[in-house]
């Protein structure tokens, strides 16, 4: 089973969390600060050959096997630029999240997000690079999202134009108060950011999954909305076991 398609898993019955391969369960490994951005960097290059290897070289110039490259305003661009945006924020949140709370189903849980959104960061920089694509969007955000004929956006609760920030994201204050949070106040305040960023950006994986021409950007789109969605529920249920309330979108 991919990654992307295996939701984050709660305690047992007993209490227990998920045994690792070595034999622990629920045991954190904390690496040095500097660690981490290497082992990212190590993670998106090796996706990026997986995918040449497993045929993703999709619009790759010169192949005449090979459909042309989405045009810079099209959907797989426009959602693989924005969904990198958004995901890289769920990453410092749960990069955090991991290294400054003590419990450990929430260590396990940030742990296993940080991971996930990494590997997807990788596969989509990877796509825009094959596609001579930037890697970031310009302009704003959202502008790939259009409203189908005779709909308007605001009917679907959708943005229209190009937006300063997605739905979701976190504000500036918002993560300030994370990185100054202890104890239980930073555990329910992950899980209130988290909740909303995951339920932010469903409209867009969406839409994602509906309209990108290029069958892998639409697996992926669906997988994550599967995997984010069985995720958000699991968030809702450590949140009220911790006496917390979702925020509002």
């Amino acid at each position: 089973m991919d990654r992307e398609t295996t939701p984050t898993l709660p305690p047992d019955a007993g209490g227990r969390l998920p045994t690792d391969p070595d034999g622990t369960r629920g045991v954190v490994t904390r690496e040095a600060h500097w660690v981490r951005p290497l082992l990212t960097i190590a993670a998106a290059v090796a996706l990026l050959l997986l995918g040449a290897a497993g045929g993703l070289l999709i619009g790759l110039p010169g192949s005449s096997s090979t459909p042309a490259a989405p045009a810079a305003d099209s959907v797989d661009v426009g959602f693989a630029q924005d969904m990198s945006v958004h995901h890289q924020q769920a990453v410092e949140m749960a990069s955090w999240e991991r290294d400054h709370t003590t419990d450990p189903a929430l260590a396990q849980l940030a742990s296993d997000i940080e991971a996930t959104q990494t590997s997807q960061i990788g596969r989509m920089q990877g796509w825009l690079e094959l596609w001579g694509a930037g890697a970031l969007p310009v302009g704003g955000h959202m502008a790939w999202m259009a409203a189908p004929e005779g709909q308007d956006h605001m009917s679907m609760g959708m943005p229209t134009g190009a937006f300063v920030t997605m739905p979701g994201m976190a504000s500036t204050q918002d993560l300030n108060a994370l990185r100054t949070a202890t104890g239980r106040p930073l555990d329910v305040l992950f899980l209130q950011l988290m909740l909303r960023h995951h339920e932010g950006g469903a409209s867009m994986l969406q839409y994602g999954a509906d309209h990108a021409a290029v069958p892998q950007v639409r697996n992926l789109a669906a997988q994550m909305l599967s995997s984010q969605t069985t995720e958000a529920g699991y968030l809702r249920q450590l949140l009220a076991e911790r006496g917390g309330q979702p925020l509002p979108a």
